[in-house]
């Protein structure tokens, strides 16, 4: 396959691509990888996973405040279950990347400050502009 025609494969046909790539790598015809769409999807994978961790804790900060300064009792249980489902999920990311622990202390104030405006404009409180939970992992990751 030509440059060319790989590269049209990489706009037409991903999956194809991909597998085309792999086959190429394990066999060590480097010489014919794709290597400027390869190196794009790698740095979007590291991007991605950053991406997911912001949006779990956010997500996990959003429901920790509900439940812990929204007097809905009829809500608690699903407030309950999306926290201990959320944190299930941060477990995994931090065992599979343990390298997002240095990166979620980069954005974890960001994260609850994120969760604080948009609970502000969901409920009628005023929630805390400091975070009121544990911020370092394994307590965040036991809170309930």
């Amino acid at each position: 396959m030509t440059k060319l025609s790989v590269q049209n494969l990489y706009q037409t046909d991903f999956a194809l691509w991909v597998e085309n790539t792999i086959s190429k790598l394990k066999s060590q015809d480097y010489i014919h990888v794709d290597w400027e769409n390869l190196i794009e999807e790698i740095e979007a994978l590291g991007g991605r996973d950053r991406r997911e961790l912001e949006s779990r804790l956010t997500t996990l900060f959003e429901h920790l405040l509900k439940r812990r300064y929204v007097n809905l009792p009829e809500c608690y249980r699903g407030w309950d279950v999306t926290i201990s489902r959320t944190q299930q999920e941060l477990k995994r990311i931090f065992r599979d990347s343990p390298s997002l622990r240095n990166y979620y202390l980069t954005v974890v104030d960001e994260c609850y400050q994120d969760a604080v405006k948009n609970m502000n404009k969901e409920y009628d409180h005023q929630f805390p502009e400091d975070c009121p939970f544990p911020t370092d992992i394994d307590g965040l990751l036991t809170i309930n």
